[in-house]
């Protein structure tokens, strides 16, 4: 016979009405955060496989170019946190609407920009406009899914981001290469406007939402909350130094592919970024990583994953450099889906503010890694994007091991106490 805290959690169980998966709505769910993450990394790294192409449209360095991804990703870092607050008031899936939409409408305009200044301007402001995205799904998620389905739900975004990343960058770079960037970047615009179409209207309405007020005190002492906490406080380190990789590696692989001894045209650059199928597979996997090996565990298996494809992609042959590739998106994505659900879960109030955090350090460090990485590749080759890529690394290490002690210490101290 059932035990009265067996049929008391079974009670709970039933009575929660959030998503889960074969529930009604969490298909819809799912597919509709899919097409807002592959919107999201489709625009916000549009130019990146063109690099090469517009810097020779403008003549510009490697360094002076990366700005049309710097900017964006730059902006979205500096706008996520005010753009979560708004979505506390008006609602996550307004919010997540009116984001979409604002930048689809610039990436529109994107392929009329008359030189590289108003491409950078006119890149800042879709990168503000996608703000209100990152952090709006996050919370979203947190509210609408299951704890325990929460971990596999965000995998699923952050595949659309991966999926978005590589068919941007495909379409756009053939079709560069036949009528050149501006034709390729108002491709991805058309691709992201069917996007916003399919997510508007397959997202379910928010059923756990209460609205809240804008009060910039309160926002304050929301966010000296987060930030007071140690544990979310290493995983914005470790969001942004995963894609100081990511953001130093995929910024500058064009210009290594096109150079000597590679040489190859933009189109088939373009088609590098097939290896993003990796990253769909190794975010959605990531629940399955974190339950056979822990977070902690997890995240030492993505950051060695990533260290490795570093490595191997300092030599000069096509499949060791494509290999490499491999190894670093997969590495990527599954820590950064162990990383952000991490956030969700530790954050107890306040969940958009600790997921606008989380999306600020990791679209800073991508910002920072495309600049660094540039700047690293223009002074010493390859090798010195790979250098920048490898401090990121060891990082990452160095906070996880920081976390593993504190942890065990933390769990000494608490043992006397309860025996």
């Amino acid at each position: 016979m059932p035990s009265a805290s067996t049929r008391a959690a079974a009670t709970h169980a039933s009575a929660d009405t959030r998503l889960s998966p074969g529930a009604p709505g969490y298909r819809r769910m799912s597919l509709a955060l899919f097409a807002a993450g592959l919107a999201t990394f489709t625009l916000l790294y549009s130019t990146q496989a063109l690099l090469p192409v517009i810097s020779a449209d403008f003549g510009a360095t490697a360094s002076a170019a990366s700005w049309t991804v710097s900017a964006a990703t730059g902006a979205l870092a500096l706008c996520v946190l005010p753009f979560s607050a708004l979505s506390e008031r008006f609602g996550r899936r307004a919010t997540m609407t009116a984001s979409l939409s604002v930048a689809v409408a610039l990436a529109l305009l994107v392929p009329l920009a008359p030189n590289l200044e108003s491409l950078v301007v006119l890149r800042a402001l879709q990168g503000a406009a996608l703000a209100g995205l990152p952090a709006s799904a996050m919370a979203y998620l947190a509210e609408e899914v299951r704890p325990r389905a929460l971990v596999g739900a965000i995998g699923l975004f952050v595949a659309g981001n991966s999926i978005g990343g590589m068919s941007g960058r495909i379409v756009s770079g053939w079709i560069a290469q036949m009528w050149g960037w501006r034709a390729g970047v108002a491709a991805v615009g058309l691709l992201s406007l069917a996007c916003a179409l399919a997510f508007r209207a397959l997202l379910p309405r928010a059923r756990h939402f209460t609205p809240g007020t804008l009060n910039p005190k309160a926002l304050a002492r929301t966010v000296r909350g987060h930030l007071a906490d140690p544990l979310l406080m290493r995983l914005y380190a470790i969001g942004a130094l995963f894609m100081t990789v990511f953001g130093a590696v995929y910024t500058v692989i064009g210009y290594r592919l096109v150079e000597a001894p590679f040489s190859l045209p933009q189109g088939v650059i373009g088609s590098v970024f097939l290896v993003y199928l990796v990253g769909t597979v190794s975010s959605a996997a990531a629940g399955k990583l974190v339950g056979r090996l822990g977070r902690r565990g997890a995240l030492y298996l993505a950051v060695t994953t990533t260290a490795a494809g570093l490595l191997l992609s300092l030599a000069d042959a096509l499949p060791a450099v494509l290999a490499g590739l491999v190894l670093i998106t997969a590495g990527f994505f599954a820590g950064h889906a162990v990383a952000s659900s991490s956030v969700s879960r530790t954050a107890k109030t306040g969940r958009a503010q600790a997921s606008a955090l989380y999306q600020s350090a990791y679209y800073l460090g991508s910002s920072a890694g495309g600049t660094l990485g540039a700047v690293a590749f223009h002074v010493g080759g390859w090798a010195g994007t790979v250098l920048i890529g490898l401090v990121a690394v060891l990082g990452v290490v160095s906070i996880t091991l920081y976390g593993t002690h504190s942890a065990r210490v933390e769990a000494r101290r608490i043992r006397p106490a309860t025996a």
